[in-house]
C-alpha cells in the first residue's frame, strides 16, 4: 500500500459525507456547520468551495442523482435539489425535524435514508424518503444517527448510532425499504473513541471512521478488526472509495471548535489513501427529484 496524503487542506470544523462522482472524477464533501459544499479534482491536485447554504445554515448530507445533480439534506427537514455549478437549490421535500440532518445514504431502489440529531430534550430519529417525495420514521430515539451502508447481497443494512458506540444491523427489504430484526454488529469501546461514518468495500468488509480516534479500522463480516490506517487527525468523521477503479481510500476530519495544536495537525483537511489494496463499490444514486 502507499502512504496516506493530505490533499486538501482545509480546516473544516465538521468534514463529513466524502462521495466519489464517477462522471465528474471528482470528489465531494461538506463543511457541515457553515453549509459549505467542497469538490477536489485528482487529476489537478485542486479543490473548490462550490455551494454554500445561502441562509449559512447547516448542511448535514447530501446523495447523487440518477442525472448527476445532487440532493442536500439541511435544517429543519429540508431536502433541496443542487443542479451542478448553480448558487440555488430547489425544495423537494421536507419532514417535521427539530434539528439538522446528519449523514444520508441512497439505497439501491434511489430511496433515502437520513439520519436527524439529537436536540436540547430529545433524540434524532432515522427516516426513510421513497423516490416520490414521502418520508417514513424508521427508527426512532437514535443519539446521533451516522454511517449507513449494505452488504453485497443487499439483504443487509448497517447503521451506526455514534454515542451509544454501536453500529447495528438491519434485515433489509429491497422492495419496500423496510428494515427489520435490529441486531449490534459491532460495539466500540467507550475510551477507544467514537464510530462515525462508514462504507461497505468490494469483499462485504466495513471501514468505519473513529471520531477521537484518529483512525479509520476495517472490520470483517464478523466484527473483527482486520486493518487500520491512523490519521493526523482527532476526530476521523467519515470514510469513502473513490478514483476511476475505486481503489482509493477518502477521508474526512474536522477541527470541530478545537484546534491543531489539541485535535493533531491535519484535523479538518481531506485525507486519500491511494491503492489501498481493496476495492470499493459504487454508491448507489437517489431518485427524488419530482
Amino acid at each position: 500500500m502507499s502512504a496516506l496524503e493530505r490533499v486538501a487542506d482545509t480546516h473544516n470544523e465538521t468534514g463529513e459525507g466524502p462521495l466519489w462522482h464517477p462522471e465528474e472524477e471528482r470528489l465531494y464533501w461538506v463543511d457541515i456547520p457553515p453549509g459549505h459544499l467542497y469538490r477536489y479534482d485528482p487529476a489537478a491536485d485542486e479543490h473548490e468551495r462550490v455551494y454554500e447554504t445561502p441562509d449559512g445554515n447547516p448542511l448535514g448530507g447530501y446523495t447523487i442523482e440518477d442525472d448527476g445533480s445532487l440532493l442536500i439534506f439541511t435544517d429543519d427537514g429540508r431536502v433541496s435539489h443542487l443542479e451542478p455549478g448553480s448558487d440555488e437549490a430547489e425544495l423537494v421535500t421536507q419532514v417535521d425535524a427539530a434539528t439538522r440532518f446528519n449523514d444520508v445514504i441512497a439505497d439501491p431502489e434511489g430511496r433515502v435514508f437520513a439520519g436527524t440529531m439529537p436536540g436540547e430534550d430529545e433524540l434524532g430519529d432515522l427516516y426513510r424518503f421513497d423516490t416520490d417525495g414521502t418520508a417514513e420514521l424508521v427508527v426512532e430515539d437514535v443519539d446521533i444517527a451516522n454511517g449507513m451502508g449494505f452488504t453485497d447481497d443487499l439483504e443487509t443494512f448497517y447503521f451506526t448510532e455514534s454515542e451509544a458506540h454501536q453500529i447495528y444491523t438491519f434485515d433489509y427489504d429491497r422492495a419496500t425499504g423496510e428494515l427489520s430484526n435490529q441486531e449490534t454488529f459491532l460495539e466500540t469501546p467507550a475510551d477507544d473513541g467514537v464510530p462515525d461514518g462508514m462504507t461497505v468495500d468490494s469483499e462485504g468488509y466495513v471501514w468505519s471512521a473513529r471520531w477521537d480516534g484518529g483512525r479509520v479500522v476495517r472490520y470483517d463480516t464478523d466484527a473483527d478488526a482486520v486493518d487500520e490506517i491512523p490519521v493526523p487527525a482527532r476526530k476521523v468523521s467519515s470514510v469513502t472509495f473513490g478514483g476511476p477503479e475505486y481503489t482509493d481510500l477518502y477521508l474526512t476530519t474536522a477541527l470541530s471548535g478545537g484546534d491543531r495544536s489539541e485535535e493533531g495537525e491535519g484535523a479538518g483537511a481531506l485525507f486519500r489513501y491511494p491503492d489501498v489494496g481493496v476495492e470499493g463499490v459504487p454508491e448507489f444514486r437517489s431518485g427524488l427529484t419530482l
